[in-house]
């Protein structure tokens, strides 16, 4: 088979795909408990946060599809210092790609495992140790980017949502530019319960 006729393929295939794929549009927000994890990582305990946004479900075949969407996400730590206590938050945009297998249990009623990949861009926050500063930029300790993995497990109650998940963060997030000791990885982890409603 030429490249041509590979690539028509292709294209056919996922034209068909497209138009066969039932898309499903929501809202959804819950509660958040994150903290870091490193090489050098120690003392630190976790923060109490939120997150909200909008979801896509794009139901692609018998009891599979493609959860995704956008995110407003708090994350952070809180950590051990004998002068003050240091409270990190960071606010994220988040965007994850998930698979998602749904096992119907009942009229109306799916259990939903899913899994994969996450990329998200911190947009702000505020670091509390008896002064402070900004999260991220020039002067803040942490780079903008973050990516990882995550699984969940959740129930469709017909239009009604519910989902337990956990994200883990596979990107060291210190920024190096700013810091002056060798401090290891830094990487965000992510508890989340949510509540949600497709249209």
């Amino acid at each position: 088979m030429t490249a041509k006729k590979l690539f028509l393929v292709l294209v056919i295939f996922v034209a068909a795909t497209a138009v066969s794929a039932q898309v499903n549009l929501g809202v959804k927000g819950g509660i958040n408990l994150s903290n870091i994890y490193g090489s050098d990582v120690t003392g630190n305990s976790a923060k109490i946060g939120f997150h909200a946004g909008i979801l896509a479900d794009y139901e692609f075949s018998f009891n599979s599809a493609i959860q995704t969407g956008i995110f407003f996400t708090t994350k952070g730590y809180k950590g051990d210092d004998e002068e003050s206590e240091l409270t990190v938050n960071s606010m994220y945009l988040q965007l994850p790609v998930h698979y998602a297998y749904k096992l119907d249990v009942s009229p109306g009623t799916r259990v939903v495992f899913h899994g994969g990949p996450y990329i998200a861009y911190g947009i702000g926050g505020k670091i509390t140790n008896g002064i402070d500063m900004d999260t991220f930029g020039d002067e803040g300790i942490f780079e903008r980017f973050d990516a990882g993995l995550g699984i969940g497990v959740g129930a469709e109650f017909g239009a009604i949502l519910l989902d337990l998940g956990w994200d883990m963060g596979l990107v060291d997030i210190l920024n190096v530019d700013f810091m002056e000791a060798d401090l290891g990885n830094v990487k965000n982890m992510n508890a989340y319960l949510s509540i949600g409603y497709k249209f």
